[in-house]
């Protein structure tokens, strides 16, 4: 763990992707698991949100409770497979506005192309965090984070299931103030720009898809 990279060791996030990685697994678990895995993911990524308290009444007493503080925060799907993530972390944030970035890697150059992009309003008022289950080149995400900083973010996390190395120092590179949660940093890319030993295409497997 360093101040760029954090890998969440708790023991249910690493049950359920270790579930996630067999190939066995079918697509409505795996769509399940993600959902899961996402809410746990979130709890570390959400970690220091800024609080501050409000008068409330209880059904005994008044009092100072803790409650969240500033504009709600933004949770950015980099389409497609950042869906699975956003859904789960919206069940456990669901004031959260949303955004999304749509990008795809060519095949050949492994680069990030953009064809969409839609985000909420007030960025640089507001944390943000983009999600999207794999850091494996780390061009798409390094473009996303791009985007987002285009468009006023300045408090920004990136959340992924899995990271490979390159990915890793990829968005280092480009974007050292964006800290990365992640649950494994697996051993490296294949020839193709897949992790290893990774889980596979994370869209096709929640889509169902090839």
């Amino acid at each position: 763990m360093t101040d760029h990279l954090t890998i969440v060791e708790h023991p249910l996030v690493q049950h359920k992707l270790t579930l996630m990685r067999r190939t066995d697994t079918s697509t409505g678990e795996f769509r399940r698991l993600l959902r899961e895995i996402s809410q746990l993911l979130a709890y570390e990524v959400t970690r220091e949100l800024p609080m501050t308290t409000k008068r409330i009444e209880t059904p005994l007493v008044e009092m100072d409770a803790p409650t969240l503080d500033g504009r709600k925060l933004a949770l950015v799907s980099i389409l497609r497979a950042g869906n699975g993530l956003l859904d789960g972390m919206l069940e456990l944030i669901p004031s959260a506005r949303v955004g999304f970035v749509g990008l795809y890697r060519d095949e050949e150059t492994l680069k990030p192309v953009q064809y969409y992009f839609k985000v909420p309003t007030e960025l640089d008022e507001r944390l943000v965090i983009a999600v999207d289950p794999m850091l494996a080149t780390g061009n798409s995400s390094a473009a996303a984070i791009d985007l987002l900083k285009e468009n006023g973010a300045t408090n920004i996390r990136f959340l992924c299931l899995l990271a490979a190395p390159e990915g890793v120092a990829r968005m280092k590179e480009a974007h050292p103030d964006v800290p990365i949660v992640t649950a494994a940093l697996d051993e490296r890319l294949n020839e193709k720009g897949y992790i290893l030993p990774g889980l596979g295409d994370a869209g096709d497997r929640m889509f169902g898809t090839k």
